[in-house]
Order: structure tokens, then C-alpha cells, then sequence
């Protein structure tokens, strides 16, 4: 999958965790970082392994991780939310879908549990009804409109 460069309206913070993100994950990170580790233990006869030596690891890694964390989470997000819009168009293109489920990742989880048990007693084939009660899944959303699609025969 090609990363793109990000965009010259995105912020600065935007800008540079896209590009810390897309560096992390290649094979150069890995290689860096492993670079480090071994320098350190290389260098660890050199400090007499001192609680220092052992404390400049300790601190660099931990901060590594805290940040990785917040960059983690932001890209699986941003990940997320773009394929939610991609499913939410070919729901809306496709002629007959139910567009029900097109923004069932607001739900509440009791909801998304109710339609996942609907769903699984359809799809093994037991008897359920042909519409999910509005009490317990939410509110039917609006239909988007369709008129720019083209009309079948």
C-alpha cells in the first residue's frame, strides 16, 4: 500500500506524525532501532553496566513507547474512520441496501450486541424477524439520496 505525503493544508502536528508513521513502519525503523539496542549493550562494559547505563535505556524506550502509543492510536483512528466512509459509500450506491447499519459505529455496544445476535440467527438460519425492532437498535437513519444513479430496467 503506497502512503501519500501529506497534504499542504494538513497542520504541523498532522504532518509530522503522518510522516513519523509512515517511517515507523518500515523496515529502516526496525533496523534503527535495533542499531540502538546493540550499541547500548555494546557500550555496557564500557559504563562498568552502571545503573546509569541501564537508566539511559530504560528512559529513551519509555519514552519511545508513550509516544508510539498516541501515534498508534491516532493512524488505527484515522484508519478506521476512512474505512467506515468507504462502506458507507458502496452501502449508499448499491441499489436495495439497507442503509441501517451505515452509521452503526455510533451505536452503544448493547446496541451493535442486539444486531450482531439478529445477524447471526439470519445467517445460521433460524427464524427471526425480517426487520430489527426500532427499540433496540436506535433510530432508522435517513436514506441518502439517490438520484444521481442511474435508473435499472
Amino acid at each position: 500500500m503506497s502512503r501519500r505525503a501529506p497534504r499542504p493544508e494538513a497542520g504541523l502536528l498532522e504532518s509530522l506524525s503522518m510522516r513519523v508513521s509512515a517511517w515507523t513502519g518500515r523496515s529502516g525503523a526496525f533496523a534503527a532501532a535495533l542499531a540502538v539496542v546493540l550499541l547500548w549493550v555494546a557500550s555496557g562494559p564500557l559504563f562498568h553496566f552502571s545503573d546509569t547505563w541501564q537508566l539511559v535505556i530504560n528512559t529513551g524506550t519509555t519514552i519511545v513507547t508513550f509516544l508510539m502509543v498516541f501515534l498508534i492510536q491516532r493512524a488505527q483512528n484515522k484508519e478506521s474512520r476512512a474505512i467506515h466512509l468507504k462502506l458507507d459509500e458502496i452501502v449508499a450506491a448499491l441499489a436495495g441496501a439497507s442503509n441501517r447499519l451505515i452509521d452503526a459505529e455510533s451505536l452503544t455496544e448493547h446496541e451493535i450486541d442486539v444486531l450482531r445476535k439478529h445477524y447471526s440467527r439470519i445467517s445460521h438460519g433460524a427464524s427471526a424477524p425480517s426487520r430489527v425492532p426500532e427499540a433496540e437498535a436506535g433510530p432508522r437513519p435517513p436514506r441518502p439520496r439517490r438520484d444521481a444513479r442511474r435508473k435499472t430496467q
